[in-house]
């Protein structure tokens, strides 16, 4: 028994003293290893702070850039750790390593592919600069402005009040269509005069106006005559607002009815609406009064026979 404890003791001195053998030999790489790590560490924050300024020169959303600088950091630090096993030789670790993070990628990207593809859908809207809150857009059968951009979905407000919540997938794979870009919005009104109505001086009158209600110049108003309907010869006016939000645009178009309405009353043009028109015998019709015989008793009909 006591040989066999003497043994076993001796081979754990032996075993210990190769430790120590390989740790001496190792003592290079260990500072090697110690000083990059150490200096890695300072570098992060280094790296966090170029991202930073380098994302808010793409995007200015702060979400975004945080979530840029973040990434850019993880993936500085991830770099220095396989440097740091690869100088302290741990090369079978380092396999395994990757091996290991390959197959727990993979699982993760599978079960978070939906809100991962929404993730990146709010980057790329981020840096292209589609929209930005306060915008008035129309997308994915929805129209309404933008009250809040996340980097999982985008939040519109309708006119009637209710809020819709979009993925970023679904905004940046479908038609979008921006009212705000461009500073200015065009506004479209129809309307109709009688048959009986001289046309140059209607259209002379609606220019004179609109352009005296909304305070634009008679040469930036489009007018134009449409079409002939069954009741009236129907023409369009359109005119640009530069405040583009839905409030403004509603508010001008209400003040260019007022004036058209106001000015057609002065000056005698009607507005036509649908007539139905009545054929006693005139023209290929039934006479009235064999209709009204149609209707009568039959005594009736007799008395006045007699």
């Amino acid at each position: 028994m006591l040989e066999q404890f003497s043994e076993a003791w001796g081979k754990m001195i032996s075993k210990l003293g190769g430790w120590l053998d390989q740790l001496v030999v190792m003592l290079p790489n260990l500072l090697i290893a110690a000083v990059v790590m150490t200096v890695s560490v300072f570098l992060a924050r280094y790296v966090s702070k170029y991202t930073s300024k380098l994302t808010i020169k793409f995007t200015k959303n702060k979400t975004i850039s945080s979530v840029l600088s973040n990434v850019a950091t993880a993936i500085f630090v991830l770099i220095t750790l396989f440097l740091v096993l690869s100088i302290l030789n741990l090369d079978k670790a380092l396999t395994s390593l990757l091996a290991g993070a390959g197959v727990v990628g993979l699982a993760v990207g599978l079960a978070l592919q939906e809100p991962l593809v929404n993730l990146f859908s709010g980057v790329m809207m981020s840096v292209r600069s589609l929209f930005n809150v306060d915008d008035l857009i129309e997308t994915n059968g929805y129209f309404g402005k933008i009250k809040k951009i996340d980097l999982r979905s985008t939040l519109i407000e309708l006119p009637t009040g209710e809020l819709v919540t979009i993925p970023n997938k679904q905004v940046l794979q479908s038609p979008l269509k921006n009212y705000t870009a461009s500073g200015k919005r065009k506004v479209v009104l129809e309307c109709g005069v009688s048959y009986g109505d001289n046309l140059e001086r209607v259209e002379r009158i609606a220019l004179d106006a609109i352009s005296e209600a909304i305070d634009n110049p008679k040469e930036e108003i489009d007018f134009y005559y449409t079409s002939f309907g069954d009741s009236s010869i129907n023409f369009m006016i359109r005119f640009w607002r530069e405040n583009c939000q839905q409030p403004n645009i509603l508010a001008s178009k209400s003040k260019a009815i007022i004036a058209l309405k106001k000015a057609f009353d002065r000056n005698d043009i009607s507005i036509p609406f649908p007539i139905r028109t009545l054929d006693f015998g005139i023209k290929g019709g039934e006479r009235l009064d064999e209709v009204m015989i149609e209707y009568q008793p039959a005594n009736s009909v007799q008395a006045s026979k007699n």
